[in-house]
């Protein structure tokens, strides 16, 4: 809790992983991967409750052991390859307020393929947005490696390109150098925060109000083959991240 304002992280695992099967519960140095979401949901003093989403009594099995809740079932409409994140958050918003009676200011969403978390990371992206009332949501970015400034729309081959960003006082940003470009950013999966009204009433994961918090490019590993697997546990290993030490 915060400023009278309660906190609940969610962290959302569907059982249906194609490219790597199981890939939430695949071990990671000798622990489960959505083992790392949940410690960093529940060793964040701010926040109240750390519940995990999932639609698979094998993952829920493994959240319980590993001491996240797990309230309820998703529904398996729910969790299919193109189910959207609003509709799993607002289902577990709905769920906890018509069975428990309660309701959260803020939501923390805690990607269990992107395991890569510093314990003070996460306290700061709370204290920012429960900070700044104007704000709908705080989201996890990085420095983009490539600048959009130079990438392009080809609709076919035989049609002239379109270029995909413009800049108002450049005529040609694509061919300028890439240091007089204006930095971009990209998301990571690694941590999200948005107000309950931002979901329920905006019908959003975001709003338009959208704190950025600068993660670095290093730590932005987002999971989804062995390669990137083992990239995370390398730097798992050398980084005073969120992890197990036994």
């Amino acid at each position: 809790m915060i400023n009278g304002k309660k906190v609940l992280a969610i962290v959302p695992a569907r059982g249906g992983s194609k490219g790597l099967p199981d890939k939430n519960i695949l071990p990671l140095l000798g622990h489960p991967l959505i083992a790392y979401s949940i410690r960093a949901g529940l060793g964040c003093g701010l926040i109240d409750r750390t519940i995990v989403s999932t639609d698979s009594q094998k993952i829920a099995a493994v959240a319980r052991q590993y001491r996240a809740e797990v309230p309820f079932m998703r529904p398996g409409e729910l969790a299919q390859d193109y189910s959207r994140d609003l509709e799993v958050f607002i289902h577990a918003l709905k769920w906890l307020e018509a069975h428990e009676g309660y309701q959260p200011d803020l939501i923390v969403q805690l990607r269990p393929t992107s395991p890569i978390r510093f314990a003070a990371d996460v306290e700061k992206g709370i204290k920012a947005l429960a900070g700044h009332p104007e704000a709908t949501s705080l989201r996890g970015v990085t420095p983009s490696p490539i600048t959009p400034f130079k990438m392009w729309w080809a609709d076919a081959p035989d049609q002239p390109m379109r270029p995909l960003l413009h800049l108002p006082d450049v005529k040609e940003p694509f061919n300028e150098p890439r240091q007089a470009l204006p930095q971009t950013y990209w998301q990571t999966g690694t941590l999200d925060i948005m107000k309950r009204e931002t979901l329920l009433q905006l019908n959003s994961m975001t709003g338009d109000k959208i704190l950025p918090f600068v993660i670095e490019n290093q730590y932005a590993v987002d999971i989804d083959d062995m390669g990137s697997f083992e990239r995370a546990a390398r730097i798992i290993q050398n980084a005073a991240c969120i992890k197990f030490n036994d």
